[in-house]
């Protein structure tokens, strides 16, 4: 089973863009903070990129402001590439099946 959930802020917005097959695509990316501090004291945060379509690319791109809290369920897709000295190297997207906005708590 391959399912992934990222509870983070938006970092940077998504922009709406057509496949030739005509189906709707957008990237946003996420920010969300460990649960642990650092040696230094401090919270370090890790970054997602997360590929939405059709429905959800569209949604997410009309509602979304940059900062806002959101819970995304979706699996992980690896994606494999090559470096200049030859090395496999495999790229990592969520691809997202539901994006919830959340409220931060009181």
């Amino acid at each position: 089973m391959n399912t992934t959930i990222v509870i983070g802020t938006i970092r940077e917005l998504p922009s709406l863009r057509e496949t030739p097959n005509g189906n709707k695509v957008a990237t946003l990316l996420v920010s969300s903070e460990r649960n642990f501090k650092n040696p230094e004291g401090n919270y370090e945060n890790d970054l997602f990129r997360i590929t939405l379509w059709k429905g959800v690319a569209e949604t997410v791109t009309e509602t979304a402001r940059k900062g806002q809290l959101v819970a995304i369920k979706g699996r992980l897709q690896s994606s494999p590439y090559e470096k200049s000295d030859g090395t496999q190297m495999y790229f990592y997207d969520v691809i997202a099946e539901k994006v919830a906005f959340l409220t931060p708590g009181i």
